[in-house]
């Protein structure tokens, strides 16, 4: 995606929360100086043309792995990489802002598995700390905002959405969404917000693809639209 494209969007996802964007590229510029250059024909080769599960770290991720099985590839946001290997499935591509399972991008960094490690305002600490323990030729460093250097923005804001972002962006000919809900119980309110903005980025998503995805089924007409 082009920042172009993406910036409106972030702008308003920066206004809604209060965030600084000059936070985040702090973040963004220090994750550029520990980063190496990825070599991208890899996720071309990995997602174009592929049936893609986009798996989330929603707790119904254990009752869907059929769909995680059927799918070609694979990429997991954040913990649903843990949910998947305890349960003997496939990683292909690890999508993280190393804030809650930083050890698991770094095993499967070391095991030739992408990790797209993303910086963002307030996990500075975080890509100080976690980055140079990865095989840095397996790290796509992403940020939010402006690209920098070797630091990409594939679009998204979430590890969940980004990582359809990602999978679209190299190519993917369909995605599912496995272990989403855009209702969970379990998380707090700042967690359910980022959950709606995951929403309505996915539906602008499937929009630009001229897809319709089986996760938003039922709701697209009460999600606000994305100007972008």
């Amino acid at each position: 995606m082009k920042f172009a494209t993406w910036e409106p969007v972030y702008a308003a996802i920066l206004e809604d929360f209060g965030y600084d964007r000059a936070a985040d590229e702090r973040s963004r510029d220090r994750l550029a100086e520990l980063a190496e250059p990825f070599d991208e024909g890899r996720l071309t080769s990995l997602f174009e043309g592929r049936h893609v599960a986009v798996a989330g770290g929603a707790p119904s991720l254990a009752d869907e792995l059929s769909l995680v099985d059927a799918a070609d590839v694979v990429v997991a946001a954040s913990t649903a990489a843990d949910v998947l290997l305890a349960a003997g499935s496939a990683v292909d591509c690890l999508v993280t802002d190393l804030d809650k399972n930083p050890e698991t991008g770094v095993e499967l960094s070391r095991s030739g598995v992408p990790v797209a490690v993303h910086a963002h305002g307030d996990n500075l600490p975080a890509v100080e700390r976690w980055v140079p323990r990865h095989h840095l030729a397996n790290v796509l460093p992403t940020t939010q905002a402006a690209p920098v250097g070797p630091v990409r923005n594939v679009g998204g804001f979430t590890d969940g959405d980004r990582a359809a972002f990602l999978a679209d962006g190299f190519g993917a000919a369909s995605l599912t969404f496995p272990g989403w809900d855009f209702e969970d119980p379990t998380v707090d309110s700042v967690k359910a917000r980022k959950l709606a903005w995951a929403e309505r980025l996915l539906a602008w998503l499937e929009r630009r693809r001229g897809e319709r995805f089986a996760v938003l089924d039922g709701r697209r007409e009460r999600i606000e639209p994305v100007d972008g």
